[in-house]
């Protein structure tokens, strides 16, 4: 006996191997023509040398022997920090 039901499994089976086999296909073809095209791409005929330049800045700042700091002394807290006001 043959089932319609058992059928249309084996025929939804078959359709979605033979499409990912269709879409492995098209990938691999996608996948081939990228590298080709980066192959052309970066051949050149010509080769150009240049010079190397190296640019250098004056210092803005003088340098120091020693630093000290500006205030000397404890510094204050800030008011979120403080606490309630003495009497």
């Amino acid at each position: 006996m043959n089932c319609p039901k058992r059928n249309n499994v084996k025929l939804l089976a078959a359709v979605i191997g033979g499409s990912g086999v269709i879409a492995m296909g098209a990938l691999s073809v996608a996948v081939i023509q990228e590298h080709a095209g980066e192959d052309s791409a970066a051949k050149s005929t010509t080769m150009t040398i240049g010079s190397t330049s190296t640019e250098t800045t004056p210092p803005t700042v003088e340098a120091t022997t020693m630093a000290a700091p500006a205030l000397k002394g404890p510094a204050a807290l800030p008011t979120e920090e403080q606490g309630p006001a003495a009497p």
